[in-house]
């Protein structure tokens, strides 16, 4: 491979410039995190009894999702109330409490936002509902008449991500079959229509109520959703198609020019705040280009990464995300982020197990596709490493520092996701990645909850291994590698600097250099890599045959001392 630099691979850290730069982020989804009043169900307490192995672990910050007031149909992000806890997970004054506990420890709260939608249980929609058709309460969201003669079809071919149209009949006051209203997600999440002004004034009163209680940041859910092409044209969708939101140009319902007005709008209001408050966006979008609009230095801080996490596990492929990502991002001056995991999506242990190790889209990985785990484990160690190496933050979802896989064999009746009820159960949802983490013990619920409790979807008889008890101790488990990689990125000049340069490297293998010492070097061939030359190992993600580099590993180097000493991974 020929080697090229992007930024400067050489330019030394700066301890002023915004921490969010270059944090390693935790995502809590708190339904599955701890449970500490035992009712089966993740909540504040857990939380915050656990803030010391988040501190432990090494992390700069925690993302919190959504831990609002809903009727959960779609895991909280329907929300019925935006300016309090949902009595499962607490009270207001407990996220306040969490707020300070955390702050003690060094670690900053990101909480999430969900704009583009509201629950049909939010008192907006109620009132929308029971005004009928042509009064300012259903202004506030997308209510329109219906195709056909009698209004029997939807008014246009816009799709649900979670399968199925975007649109839904109401029944109207009058107990008649009347108008249609928009939601790119479930039927229970109907769309605001962000072009009413009240809408704005209101999402704006949420941002200062959070900020005020001191949040560090916003992750912004579905960014691109939250604004339409006036007059609501047809898609050009065909029947049957995906929510691949990944691929679309020009689409009238997503990645629509005017959703840049509603992020400078925030920007303008967070800039006001001290503190390096920051706005994460989630935005699937076409391209690498078309993400760093999102970008520019009046709108988000920074953006997920999901070319990154849906890449298979492949040398050439991971090298063009990392490329394309560093190049377009540089332009805007905004820091790349690198993830593997989240809540949405098949957790990467599972998903680099099977023969075809892409990512599909949310919820529609198949099931019935074997995956070798250890294989699976033994790339995700490697990834971790790799991500944890490149410039710019990463992010973590709960458990992948236990190595967890996704639970693929959930009996039908515990599951909950829309994405498995709108397709009839052909595809999986994401349900699989939600199960309760292990914390100790050998049998269920492994210290989620207290002994005897039952967790709200079930654990796996196998995970008393993977919990934190058991792999604390151990000096090469996955527990232990990310404890020693998040420290050493923290410790190592060189990894805070901006830029890498690629070097040529062997076979199927990548390497890059970053200031003046660091070197990660990964091996995704089937032959050994020779290591002599490279420098002094730091750390791996499995053990070395003696000198050389074992496939599906990561290493990083100290390339100031080429003396051969053993790997301490």
């Amino acid at each position: 491979m020929t080697s090229t630099q992007h930024g400067s691979a050489t330019r030394p850290p700066d301890d002023r410039r915004p921490w969010w730069r270059d944090a390693v982020v935790y995502e809590v989804y708190l339904r599955s995190f701890a449970d500490a009043d035992g009712d089966g169900i993740g909540d504040l307490g857990g939380l915050r009894d656990n803030l010391p192995y988040l501190a432990d672990l090494g992390v700069d910050a925690l993302w919190i999702a959504p831990w609002y007031p809903s009727p959960m149909a779609d895991g909280g992000y329907d929300v019925s109330d935006y300016c309090d806890i949902h009595p499962v997970f607490g009270t207001l004054a407990d996220a306040e409490s969490l707020l300070g506990e955390a702050h003690a420890l060094g670690l900053r709260v990101i909480i999430d936002l969900v704009a583009n939608h509201t629950s049909a249980e939010h008192p907006w929609f109620a009132r929308a509902l029971a005004a009928g058709p042509g009064s300012p309460e259903r202004d506030r969201y997308f209510f329109r008449g219906g195709r056909g003669s009698g209004g029997e079809r939807p008014p246009n071919d816009w799709i649900s991500a979670f399968g199925g149209p975007a649109w839904t009949r109401v029944v109207e006051p009058d107990g008649r079959p009347g108008q249609w209203y928009l939601h790119l997600f479930a039927p229970e999440q109907p769309d605001l229509d962000w072009a009413h002004p009240q809408v704005a004034d209101d999402v704006d009163e949420v941002l200062r109520f959070w900020l005020d209680r001191g949040v560090d940041g916003i992750r912004v859910d579905a960014a691109p959703a939250m604004a339409k092409r006036p007059g609501l044209p047809d898609a050009g969708h065909h029947a049957g198609a995906g929510f691949d939101s990944h691929l679309w140009d020009d689409s009238p319902h997503w990645d629509v020019e005017a959703v840049h007005d509603i992020l400078r709008r925030w920007r303008t209001l967070v800039d006001r705040y001290d503190g390096d408050r920051v706005f994460v966006a989630e935005a699937v979008v076409s391209s690498p280009e078309r993400l760093s609009r999102y970008l520019r230095p009046d709108e988000m801080h920074a953006a997920f990464n999901f070319d990154f996490l849906k890449a298979p596990w492949d040398g050439p492929s991971l090298r063009r995300v990392v490329d394309t990502t560093l190049e377009s991002l540089t332009r805007v001056g905004a820091p790349p982020t690198w993830v593997l995991s989240s809540h949405d999506e098949t957790r990467h242990v599972t998903r680099y197990g099977r023969r075809h190790t892409a990512a599909a889209t949310m919820g529609h990985d198949r099931t019935d596709v074997t995956s070798d785990v250890a294989l699976g484990t033994r790339r995700a160690r490697a990834a971790t490493l790799l991500a944890l190496s490149l410039p710019g933050s990463a992010y973590l979802y709960q458990g992948e520092e236990l190595g967890l896989p996704e639970v693929d064999d959930l009996p039908p009746h515990v599951r909950e996701d829309p994405t498995w009820r709108r397709s009839g159960g052909v595809a999986p949802g994401r349900d699989g990645c939600r199960v309760p983490i292990p914390w100790s013990g050998g049998r269920p619920p492994y210290g989620f909850g207290p002994e005897g409790s039952t967790p709200w979807l079930p654990q796996p008889a196998e995970w008393g291994r993977l919990s934190v008890e058991a792999q604390t101790p151990d000096p090469a488990s996955t527990l232990s590698l990310y404890r020693a990689g998040i420290r050493l990125r923290r410790q190592l000049a060189d990894l805070r600097t901006d830029g890498l340069a690629w070097v040529p490297a062997p076979g199927h293998a990548l390497c890059f250099d970053r200031g003046e010492a660091f070197r990660c070097l990964v091996n995704f061939g089937d032959q050994l890599v020779d290591l002599r030359g490279h420098g002094r190992p730091v750390l791996s993600s499995s053990p070395l045959d003696g000198h050389r580099l074992p496939r599906d590993c990561a290493l990083w180097l100290d390339r100031r001392d080429s003396g051969d000493v053993p790997s301490p991974g």
